[in-house]
């Protein structure tokens, strides 16, 4: 018997649970890219990022070709790109929100006096 469906989105959310992973997801949708072009971008180890694309791969969320001595990896699904771009627009409102509340908080808040 197959996992149900809420299981498997939780795999799903977990795989993106990483630093790593969503930098270079958001690289993959601009373009395919070669490892050797996203650790630039990625900032971390070589063996760092092989190993965050490895967990990418597995989850078929990206798929990889090879050129001469080059790793090429790009998006399996233009799903993917549109997830991040959602995730974005959350958190654009929840930041917004934030500032909102902080700015309320402030506004609401008596200034302190010096001690005389």
């Amino acid at each position: 018997m197959s996992a149900p469906l809420y299981q498997m989105k939780a795999e799903l959310f977990k795989t993106l649970g990483h630093p790593v992973r969503i930098r270079a997801l958001e690289l993959l949708s601009q373009r395919e890219h070669a490892v050797s072009e996203m650790l630039a971008e990625v900032g971390v180890e070589p063996a760092h990022l092989s190993q965050q694309l490895a967990v990418l791969r597995r989850s078929n969320l990206v798929a990889t070709r090879r050129e001469g001595s080059g790793v090429y990896y790009s998006l399996t699904s233009p799903q993917v790109a549109e997830l991040l771009t959602v995730a974005r627009s959350i958190l654009s409102g929840v930041l917004t929100g934030q500032a909102e509340l902080l700015a309320d908080l402030r506004a609401a808040t008596p200034e302190a006096k010096p001690p005389v």
